[in-house]
């Protein structure tokens, strides 16, 4: 008996740290040592239609910078995160702000995006417990439960990989209660170098308040090499690459 329970807990170890390898190869295929966007996003809900236009650079997990050029009242807003911190600043009133870590989920201007998925807090390989739910010929589904000492919102995660290429085409969050919030969808994934890449994200609230409700981002000119300067990645570029 105690032979088979030894037996049971290595099988279960292997699998837990495939999923581990799982989900790092899903998000290694969206996070580079260094990337550049250009991204699009529309935001449309039942009152309203908008679009924003901005340019993303990323160094890593831990280092993220975002500039908006477009519409014109928001033009120049930049955003920078480092390790844990997020820093916003606002041309018109000439003034960086820390966006603390209690409003990591909340909405990124005025989106169904948050703060979160903009900068790439959180991480789906470090900060979640992971069981494998089912799997078929083509297909993993994923169940992410966060670790106790996780800054994570989210009290479940469903997330479907393609198995032949390591790209989620949908992930389902769930709050504490259970209850399903929003379903992202990742979409015409091209293949960049080695990596497999969807180039067109979905946000759609699965909550009443929000059901109308639809955020798109569209990303093009992505790199994965770009030459990036430390420089991007300070406080002082918030105001310096905000012109």
């Amino acid at each position: 008996m105690k032979f088979l329970a030894i037996l049971l807990l290595s099988a279960a170890t292997l699998l837990a740290a495939d999923l581990d390898a799982i989900i790092k190869k899903v998000e290694d295929n969206t996070r580079g040592v260094n990337l550049y966007s250009k991204i699009t996003m529309k935001i449309k809900s039942s009152r309203s239609e908008r679009t924003m236009k901005m340019e993303s650079w990323g160094s890593g997990e831990k280092k993220s910078f975002i500039r908006i050029n477009y519409p014109k009242k928001d033009k120049g807003i930049t955003f920078l995160k480092l390790d844990n911190q997020m820093w916003q600043y606002v041309p018109k009133i000439e003034k960086v702000i820390k966006i603390p870590a209690s409003m990591m989920m909340q909405s990124w201007m005025g989106s169904d995006f948050s703060n979160d998925d903009m900068v790439k807090e959180s991480s789906m390989t470090t900060d979640y417990n992971k069981k494998l739910l089912s799997e078929d010929a083509k297909t993993y589904t994923i169940e992410l439960i966060p670790k106790e000492d996780a800054a994570v919102v989210w009290g479940k995660v469903i997330m479907l990989v393609n198995k032949s290429n390591y790209v989620t085409p949908k992930i389902d969050y769930y709050d504490e209660d259970g209850i399903l919030e929003r379903t992202m969808f990742f979409k015409d994934v091209k293949k960049i170098g080695k990596r497999y890449f969807p180039h067109r994200m979905v946000v759609q609230p699965q909550t009443e308040d929000k059901k109308n409700n639809v955020t798109t981002i569209i990303m093009s000119n992505v790199n994965f090499n770009p030459n990036l300067k430390d420089s991007r990645f300070t406080k002082r570029a918030l105001t310096r690459y905000s012109k």
